[in-house]
């Protein structure tokens, strides 16, 4: 791969005579040839010294973020030789949105869907957004007949969190959480279903919420 590069006027870096441990503004005063050493001077205190800058190149990689049930392309750009994983989360800033997304899928050349891989060897990051989530929620009758359960969605933040065993309000339906299953990209968890009252998950991480009608025993509409 190529290294030669554009050298930029000003570089962060630590200064051995103000801020050794902190990294301040410097002006670029001269580079040697193939770019290996710079002279710069430090803005803050004028002390000028040498440094060898960081080569790292950077890979600018297609990011698909799905978000209430739609979805539209950014771009970040990451050190190539960092590692992309299904669960990763990062902030992605764009004209149109700033927000946390999480990494779904890692998508390589010809359509090959691998859990983790380089950046430099990525094609397209697929994922999802986690500032807010819309989490399904199966209500049972509070009798318990499964065949007049239904389904509700509802809109929260990403760290809002549900509790087996918890009432939960939300407009004209309240209901008591019985069980949880958390999504394929959550990570930490031992299995996919939990419903030992006091158990606990974020939004982000709940694919769906089991839970028990508190407002009547059937549906008046049925």
């Amino acid at each position: 791969m190529n290294d030669t590069q554009d050298t930029p006027d000003r570089v962060p870096t630590p200064c051995p005579s103000c801020s050794p441990d902190l990294e301040t503004v410097h002006e670029i005063l001269t580079v040697t040839e193939g770019g290996g050493t710079f002279t710069v001077r430090c803005s803050e205190c004028g002390h000028v010294h040498k440094v060898t800058p960081d080569h790292t190149h950077e890979v600018t990689l297609d990011v698909v973020v799905s978000q209430e049930g739609e979805s539209f392309t950014a771009n970040v750009t990451t050190d190539e030789d960092a590692t992309i994983e299904v669960g990763d989360e990062f902030i992605l800033e764009t004209d149109e949105v700033l927000s946390t997304v999480r990494v779904t899928s890692v998508e390589l050349d010809q359509h090959r869907r691998v859990e983790v891989a380089d950046a430099e060897e990525i094609e397209t990051v697929w994922s999802r957004e986690v500032d807010n989530v819309a989490v399904n929620v199966t209500v049972h009758p509070k009798d318990g007949r499964r065949e007049d359960s239904r389904s509700i969605t509802v809109y929260v933040p990403g760290d809002y969190e549900f509790e087996v065993g918890s009432i939960e309000e939300f407009g004209d339906d309240e209901f008591e959480i019985d069980a949880f299953v958390v999504r394929s990209d959550a990570t930490g968890y031992d299995r996919d279903r939990y419903e030992v009252e006091g158990d606990t998950v974020p939004a982000k991480d709940t694919k769906r919420v089991y839970a028990y009608d508190q407002a009547s025993t059937a549906w008046s509409a049925w």
